[in-house]
């Protein structure tokens, strides 16, 4: 296992309860996967380490949580060291490195999404952003960590945030606004093309409650959406992620691994915020925590493009919902090396955290640590996350109180702002 967040967290746990694995590494890891997994040091930047690591280490499977190493190829050098590897090569994961590039496919295989325009230079700016908004939607190009898009009403805002963008050498998406509640939408996909949806989730990107504030990495997620048609999996999958698919292969870069849909519902139908291509963050915490199948098995048949032979997934009934504990700071510049305490219970994951030498566990980055509950609905799911909650102490730190709050009390239709 590749990474060091909540997900690679979730993810281990998963694989350590899957009686086929037999040993677990996870490179570079936390506090709390030190539990479960060895823990050999790689610059999972460098693809040639990773590979180098997993031969030393003689892995059957490597699994990539994070994009950085995907983007940068590390699943191409595991699989030319002969080791199955969960994960896109680089030419497939450009989907997500490069907004501009998922919007070529997306165009190509007639997938919906928002009309764009790509802005690479300071002087088309004003004239670009005349023709969209308001509200303007401002994104990276690049990969950002979940913290490259501004929305806002506000003009001047939209431009300062993409001139600053441009001034640092790097291009612009506009984005037309999707207006609609947005979900989240993972589905396997192996060598065959053979696509499998997991749930639906939804996940609470601004900061603070009542969606306000600027966008973070996920402060947290429920699973599955009580609101939303039995039928979206299947049909986003058929209508949205295997015309991408078929896209990729039809470029030469064919993709292997996890694609995650972002999706608004919008009154048209179901439209592509982005695609991702590995396991999103907070909402691997929910499906994982739902999820009955054997993981480690299931990873491998995408891997080694045998998903079509898999058993039907199995779930468990009910509902699942994860809350992120933020470090003092976050999403700007998190304050570390706060001791944590109650972090050791059931259902806490660890993510940007720290084992000092005196044995403390200490905050390490921002989004520190997810708090997943689960219950027969979302109402006792969210009840056991938030007394979960209560027994984590992390100066300074903070979280929504309101995930998953709206869903309850609205199980007939999208709520809004979740």
């Amino acid at each position: 296992m590749i990474g060091a967040g909540a997900r690679e967290h979730a993810l281990v746990l998963a694989l350590a309860g899957d009686p086929a694995v037999t040993a677990l590494a996870c490179a570079p890891g936390n506090a709390g996967t030190a539990a479960l997994a060895e823990q050999p040091g790689v610059d999972v930047t460098d693809p040639v380490a990773v590979a180098d690591l997993a031969t030393r280490w003689s892995a059957d499977l490597v699994v990539i949580g994070p994009e950085g190493p995907l983007v940068a190829g590390a699943a191409d050098a595991v699989r030319a060291a002969g080791i199955a590897c969960f994960g896109p090569r680089a030419g497939a994961a450009r989907i997500e490195g490069s907004k501009a590039f998922a919007k070529e496919v997306m165009a190509a295989a007639g997938v919906p999404t928002a009309r764009s325009e790509l802005v690479d230079n300071p002087g088309r700016l004003d004239a670009a952003l005349s023709r969209f908004g308001p509200p303007w939607v401002v994104k990276d190009d690049r990969l950002a960590a979940g913290k490259g898009v501004v929305v806002t009403e506000d003009r001047e805002v939209a431009r300062a945030y993409a001139l600053t963008l441009l001034d640092g050498g790097h291009p612009v998406l506009l984005d037309c606004y999707l207006d609609g509640p947005e979900i989240s939408l993972f589905c396997l996909v192996d060598s065959e093309r053979t696509v499998l949806p997991l749930l639906p989730a939804h996940d609470f990107k601004r900061v603070g409650e009542g969606d306000v504030g600027p966008n973070t990495g996920g402060m947290g997620a429920y699973a599955p959406l009580p609101w939303a048609p039995a039928s979206l999996a299947t049909d986003v999958a058929a209508r949205i992620v295997r015309p991408a698919v078929d896209e990729l292969a039809r470029r030469g870069a064919p993709f292997s691994g996890l694609l995650y849909a972002g999706l608004a519902l919008t009154t048209e139908g179901p439209q592509v915020i982005e695609f991702n291509c590995r396991f999103g963050d907070p909402e691997t915490q929910v499906l994982l925590a739902l999820l009955r199948t054997p993981l480690a098995g299931l990873l491998r048949a995408t891997a080694t493009g045998a998903l079509a032979q898999q058993s039907p997934l199995q779930w468990d009934p009910g509902a699942a919902v994860v809350v992120v504990i933020a470090a003092q700071g976050y999403p700007g510049v998190p304050r570390t090396g706060d001791v944590i305490t109650g972090a050791a219970g059931k259902g806490v994951l660890h993510a940007a955290t720290r084992r000092r030498d005196d044995g403390a566990v200490v905050s390490a980055g921002g989004r520190v640590l997810s708090v997943v509950g689960t219950g027969v609905d979302l109402a006792a799911a969210r009840e056991q996350a938030y007394q979960r909650v209560e027994h984590v102490h992390l100066p300074g730190g903070h979280y929504r109180n309101d995930i998953g709050l709206l869903a309850t009390r609205r199980e007939n239709g999208p709520p809004a702002g979740g």
